[in-house]
């Protein structure tokens, strides 16, 4: 039998339609944003990486409920599009782009600083930035790059808007991690790109078990202040989150991922529904999955004493940039 007969048979073709259509239905997931009419007028969101993919979507729905949305963008040239794009498809002219390269400590405190002297108010905080599969780089700072950019950069900014979050309680704060992190490893001289294997999404996967980990702990020390912090899985989303990768990879990924994945705006459900549905209200230092419900992390993820440790050595480490 040819492989043109194999793919041309009935019951190919019919098992092949019946996968696809069962995986569309379960990417569909639980919980549906247009059916939640929670506005959000009054309230200021600022969401990273808000140019394109998962949380370009996102900064859309908050915009279509009334928020004044920040979007912190590296590009200037793809930021600008993006809001223009989502004013127009919100009709909120209360959407602004603000600049902010999260491997940059510099960047960040600039970034921070300007949110602190022109708002007045911030009451949800979706760290969503990131990258993957990049080859060693060491930052100005002399930081991994991914590291950098996935958990250091936004573990600062988090930390220099806490006062503000805290003063416009409620408030929530949603980090983007992923399924990958019960594949990472803790181990800090990574922080420094050392002892670090560069190979595929292995340095990714370890900087989304720290997302985890310190969110975990910040939802413990700030108990008793009405800002919750949570983070979430979005799934296995079509994004250019794999540009850094061989193009084979980029083709295979893109292939399967068009018949199979969740698109950027299925990818973006979890993290909506932990920023803005009632149902999440008050519910803290808890690991979301692609569908909206509540899993445990890892164990690494689960342990209290390492989620101290590696709270505090984020804290030192980025203190000093």
């Amino acid at each position: 039998m040819s492989w043109t007969d194999i793919f041309c048979h009935p019951v190919w073709a019919f098992s092949t339609a019946l996968l696809y259509f069962v995986v569309r239905l379960q990417r569909r997931g639980r919980w549906n944003p247009s059916e939640c009419t929670v506005k959000l007028t009054g309230k200021t969101a600022i969401v990273t990486g808000a140019n394109t993919g998962i949380g370009k979507f996102i900064a859309l729905d908050f915009a279509r409920r009334g928020a004044r949305v920040i979007l912190a963008c590296r590009s200037e040239a793809r930021g600008t599009a993006a809001l223009r794009e989502i004013r127009e498809k919100s009709g909120n002219s209360e959407v602004y782009l603000h600049l902010v390269d999260l491997s940059s400590m510099d960047s960040i405190r600039t970034f921070a600083n300007r949110i602190l002297e022109e708002e007045k108010a911030l009451h949800i905080l979706v760290n969503n930035a990131g990258v993957s599969g990049l080859p060693k780089q060491i930052s100005k700072d002399g930081l991994d790059m991914t590291f950098a950019t996935n958990h250091l950069g936004p573990f600062l900014l988090t930390n220099l808007l806490l006062d503000l979050l805290k003063s416009s309680a409620p408030s929530r704060i949603v980090t983007l991690s992923s399924v990958n992190h019960v594949k990472g490893e803790v181990d800090f001289s990574h922080f420094h790109g050392e002892n670090l294997t560069y190979r595929l999404d292995k340095v990714y996967n370890n900087t989304k078990l720290h997302n985890v980990i310190c969110t975990n702990e910040l939802a413990r020390r700030l108990k008793g202040t009405d800002v919750t912090a949570n983070s979430v899985h979005p799934g296995v989303v079509l994004t250019e989150v794999m540009r850094h990768y061989p193009f084979l990879i980029q083709f295979i990924f893109n292939l399967i991922g068009f018949f199979f994945f969740k698109s950027p705006e299925e990818g973006a459900v979890s993290s909506i529904y932990c920023a803005v549905a009632e149902e999440t209200d008050g519910i803290t230092g808890k690991y979301f999955d692609s569908d909206c419900s509540i899993v445990l992390p890892s164990p690494l993820a689960r342990d209290s004493a390492l989620a101290v440790k590696d709270f505090e050595i984020s804290e030192r480490v980025t203190s000093k940039l």
